[in-house]
């Protein structure tokens, strides 16, 4: 599984921390920008990079940051096959349910309202909750799908 990175520039240094605690614990990781801090970038040109991967193979995830994570989750669930969730604070339940119940195979973090510890945990949570294939949940992900 490759984990897909992007962000803006709310999310800039958010992201360059996580993927330094990615690779630590020996994730493959693809960071699709912004490579630098860029003061008025716009996250459409980054989201749609990782978005676009995630689309092509939804087994694999991708991890976007913004702002509040609300315009980079809609960026990137106009892709067939993305389901980005929204998390700008911990909370195991949603993020548990993001994955269990939606399949979730975008996080879309809200880099303003989020601790680096935060960030972490949510992630470490986000990654290690499976799928339960429950009927109920592949029958409403194929109809968002279809």
């Amino acid at each position: 599984m490759k984990i897909y990175l992007a962000s803006d520039h709310a999310g800039f240094r958010l992201k360059e921390a996580v993927k330094k605690f990615l690779l630590k614990k020996k994730y493959q990781v693809k960071d699709q920008g912004a490579s630098f801090f860029v003061l008025d970038d716009d996250y459409p040109d980054f989201i749609k990079s990782a978005a676009k991967a995630i689309s092509k193979n939804p087994k694999d995830r991708a991890i976007i940051f913004g702002g509040s994570g609300q315009g980079e989750a809609i960026m990137a669930n106009r892709f067939k096959n993305v389901r980005a969730a929204v998390v700008y604070k911990y909370d195991k339940k949603i993020i548990t349910l993001s994955r269990e119940h939606n399949d979730a195979n975008v996080l879309s973090l809200g880099a303003r309202f989020l601790k680096e510890k935060e960030a972490l945990a949510a992630i470490q949570l986000w990654l290690k909750t499976k799928f339960s294939g429950e009927a109920k949940h592949k029958r409403r992900i194929a109809k968002i799908d279809k």
